[in-house]
């Protein structure tokens, strides 16, 4: 047997003492971890713990291994919304498929759990947006994904949106760009699996009454042309709008959770053509700047939601000192005095079930909400208390992601 793993190798260090050698549906439980917000799955999957990390084991063709290892890597270096891949198990015994292994994708969620859970908050066009500015942002990066569906689809929560993560690439393709052609192809084949996909949750009785499969199926082309347009299209506007026009657009897009690359503007007497590069590498810009300021790595919604808050806080520290604050003190102190108190207050049996940041925004909410109530601002930390004790508590403990599982005793 041969084993592949990519930088840090020390990460699959773990995983040499398996039972490679054994198929995936022989393992012992004993090795397994039970992942109960798991999707349904064409192969053997199976997945592992170890240091504190969940690792997610696909057994396929070694020809359909390499190719998706491959992909999956350059995903990952590119900023691409996909899981990330650790390595590869092959030439097994007695002609055995090959193990793809992936790390799991902390506090996601297949579409059958999300629409499984009685306290489900999302709609069926959250559901089919969000899959949407998956497959335009895989298309501007030149990738035909030609397996486009819910179930290869990881679901996570962004500040109460949602966010799309591709989970699976054994037919995807990657090209310097994508034609129409090759973009309305993946489309159609889109539309059929989720229409299937969505017939089968309503035969299991999972989909909310009033919801015609067929129906919000074929919107899907019509949401894709819609934000496809919205990114990519040129503008052309008079020169002396020429200076809002542009910062908007940027803006825009930026709302719409893609980055620019080149910005070409083309003036002549008719007035200014707007041209943006729209791309998807690098982590948005509400991201980046949390990052700069805090250290904390979060999604771009979770990030907008805790710069306001963190920007509300400079304001009351300058306020109360008369004195301005620089970013860099009000990151640093808004990390240790704000934010660190409602994360370590959660309590451990509670520890998992939202990520983090998830949680900050949901407290920010319950305070918005207590206020009302109160007619007055209650406070971050009463806010807190009151969430952690009756809101928290009901989120169906099932949610919690596996890496907190896998660390109880």
């Amino acid at each position: 047997m041969r084993y592949l793993f990519r930088p840090p190798g020390t990460d699959g260090a773990e995983l040499l003492t398996l039972p490679w050698h054994l198929p995936l549906e022989e393992w012992d439980p004993d090795l397994l971890l039970e992942v109960p917000q798991r999707g349904i799955s064409r192969h053997v999957v199976r997945f592992v713990a170890t240091q504190g990390q969940v690792f997610a084991l696909k057994e396929i063709a070694e020809t359909l291994a390499r190719h998706e290892y491959a992909l999956l890597a350059e995903f990952e270096e590119e900023g691409l919304p996909a899981v990330s891949v650790l390595g590869i198990c092959v030439d097994r015994p007695d002609g055995q498929d090959a193990i793809l292994v992936t790390r799991y994708l902390e506090y996601s969620m297949s579409y059958r759990y999300l629409f499984s859970r009685p306290s489900a908050r999302q709609s069926v066009d959250q559901l089919m947006d969000t899959l949407v500015v998956l497959l335009v942002r895989l298309h501007l990066a030149g990738i035909f994904w030609g397996d486009c569906s819910l179930s290869n689809t990881l679901f996570r929560l962004d500040a109460g949106a949602l966010s799309a993560h591709l989970v699976d690439a054994e037919t995807a393709e990657r090209h310097p760009t994508l034609s129409r052609g090759q973009r309305h192809y993946d489309l159609d084949l889109a539309r059929e699996r989720v229409g299937a996909e969505l017939l089968d949750l309503q035969a299991g009785e999972l989909l909310p009454e009033g919801v015609d499969p067929i129906d919000v199926a074929d919107s899907l082309p019509v949401r894709y042309e819609s934000l496809w347009e919205e990114v990519t299209r040129e503008e052309v506007f008079r020169a002396d709008e020429q200076r809002y026009r542009v910062a908007e657009r940027l803006r825009r897009l930026n709302d719409l959770g893609f980055d620019v690359g080149e910005v070409e503007l083309v003036t002549s007497e008719e007035g200014a053509r707007l041209r943006v590069e729209t791309r998807v590498s690098a982590p948005g810009q509400h991201r980046r700047e949390l990052f700069r300021l805090t250290g904390l790595e979060v999604q771009e919604n979770q990030a907008r939601r805790l710069l306001n808050d963190l920007r509300t806080f400079r304001a009351w520290l300058e306020q109360k000192s008369g004195q301005p604050v620089s970013e860099t003190v009000a990151g640093t102190r808004w990390l240790a005095e704000v934010y660190r108190p409602v994360v370590d207050a959660i309590p451990p049996e509670l520890a998992g079930r939202l990520a983090p940041a998830e949680v900050f925004h949901e407290v920010l909410e319950h305070r918005w909400f207590l206020s009302e109530q109160a007619g007055r601002d209650v406070g971050t930390t009463a806010a807190a208390q009151s969430y952690l004790a009756t809101v928290l508590p009901a989120t169906p403990a099932e949610l919690t992601t596996p890496s907190v599982i896998a660390t109880r005793p």
